[in-house]
């Protein structure tokens, strides 16, 4: 089965090519820096984690970007109500977000980009709307005209003919009841402290919008194969980096729009009035293994609304207990018995049902299913003692496999190191061609 991706742009599941053969240019939309990310975003990070993984996992070279926006609306507000500068606040929570994909096991992308530190980038991509006639001046910022865009909301589905003539916005967020010219570079005001940069378009700040097309841009190029984010994500921000960057090149932006659901809180939407608002720090709080955590974020399709419960974090817990307490099992194993061709047969269903299913646009509910059908399938040998040390090895070095995806199993089962994973391989394809003295010789290297 080939790789398989719901594209958004097209509204259907559409297998996965790639610009450059063998590799992923891929965006991520990061942490707006003005509070400790809470749940729900790393419900999406864990997503894009899990994307990023499988993809390695099959071979691509992976090339990521995840911005970080740490200036816009809501970081300058927040900055000035502390009394400290932008920068000062900004990374303070830039650095704890740092500290919590750490603590979730989200490997770490290629680049980091802050938007203060690319505003001329900005600038140049305006100024190239300017000239295309896309953007106008008014009362010192600078707009996009979205009649201009004859494809605006092919993202969003959101109809171009509902925009009010005339209207605008200058907030960065909006809902698609507010179809509006929206902010590219917002002229300084007093509100704005003292953030602001001198440049050709006047004395001011970016939309947020404009920061994730420049820097997405800059970094892999005006046409690439993935973005990615939250469904909140999908308008107006996602749709106005389209309208953005296309008017800006004249090229196609992206081929494949990816993007998870939301989180809800025990039925609810997550709110801090309502008392279901949590960080990841608030759950650790409560004693919570960060894998438990991990784990119950990973474990439903990204494109199901997930709910967050504590007993749900609960029965993560029972689940990794499985996983944990069947590696220990095959560790303690230390029978001198003779290879078990039955251990074949349940590795090979093993790996090709975890590859089917992540291969079904992220199938994960469905690559843990056959991950504890592996489980119960060695465990029957176990019981009957039929499973001796070289082919409890054998298992673990599958989990090992897995878990390059997972990433679940305890500190110190970490996955093998890559030439050993290929030895893997190699004797994986010795015993399917059946050349088995090739295979016993990599086993005895192994």
């Amino acid at each position: 089965m080939a790789l398989k991706f719901y594209n958004t742009l097209t509204k259907r599941l559409e297998e996965f090519y790639t610009i450059n053969p063998g590799e992923v240019r891929m965006y991520t939309c990061g942490p707006t820096v003005y509070d400790y990310a809470h749940i729900g975003n790393f419900r999406t990070y864990i997503f894009e984690d899990l994307l990023r993984r499988y993809l390695k996992y099959k071979g691509f070279r992976v090339v990521q970007v995840m911005n970080i926006t740490d200036v816009d609306d809501k970081t300058i507000r927040r900055s000035r109500e502390e009394g400290v500068s932008l920068e000062d606040y900004t990374s303070r929570y830039t650095e704890a977000f740092f500290e919590d994909i750490d603590t979730l096991r989200i490997e770490h992308a290629e680049f980091y980009p802050r938007a203060t530190e690319h505003i001329d980038d900005m600038v140049a991509l305006i100024q190239k709307l300017i000239k295309n006639g896309y953007a106008y001046q008014l009362q010192g910022s600078w707009y996009y005209d979205v009649s201009k865009f004859k494809e605006y909301g092919k993202l969003s589905g959101v109809k171009l003919d509902e925009l009010k003539p005339g209207a605008r916005v200058s907030a960065d967020e909006y809902t698609k009841d507010e179809v509006h010219d929206f902010a590219l570079w917002k002229a300084y005001t007093p509100d704005d402290g003292d953030v602001f940069w001198e440049t050709a378009l006047g004395r001011g700040r970016p939309g947020w919008h404009i920061e994730c097309s420049a820097m997405s841009t800059r970094y892999l190029g005006n046409h690439f194969d993935i973005h990615t984010g939250g469904v909140d994500n999908i308008f107006p921000h996602h749709e106005n980096e389209i309208a953005q960057s296309e008017a800006a090149t004249g090229e196609k932006f992206v081929n494949f729009w990816l993007h998870s659901a939301y989180l809800i809180v025990e039925g609810e939407k997550m709110s801090k009035s309502k008392g279901n608002f949590y960080t990841l720090r608030d759950i650790l709080k409560r004693g919570y293994d960060p894998v438990i955590v991990r784990y119950l974020l990973l474990s439903s399709h990204y494109r199901q609304q997930l709910n967050f419960t504590f007993s749900g974090l609960d029965a993560a817990k029972s689940a990794l207990s499985r996983i944990w307490d069947f590696i220990d099992n095959l560790k303690r194993i230390e029978s001198n018995l003779s290879h078990n061709p039955e251990v074949d047969t349940i590795i090979e269903a093993a790996s090709s049902g975890f590859i089917t299913s992540l291969d079904d646009d992220l199938n994960i509910s469905g690559a843990l299913g056959v991950l504890f059908d592996f489980i119960r399938g060695i465990n029957r040998l176990i019981s009957s003692d039929s499973l001796g040390r070289d082919d409890a090895r054998l298992v673990l070095e599958k989990l090992s496999d897995f878990n390059r995806v997972l990433d679940i199993f305890p500190q110190g089962s970490e996955p093998l190191e890559d030439w050993v994973l290929e030895m893997i391989k190699k004797r994986d394809r010795a015993r399917k061609s059946r050349d088995w003295e090739t295979a016993d010789r990599i086993r005895d290297e192994l």
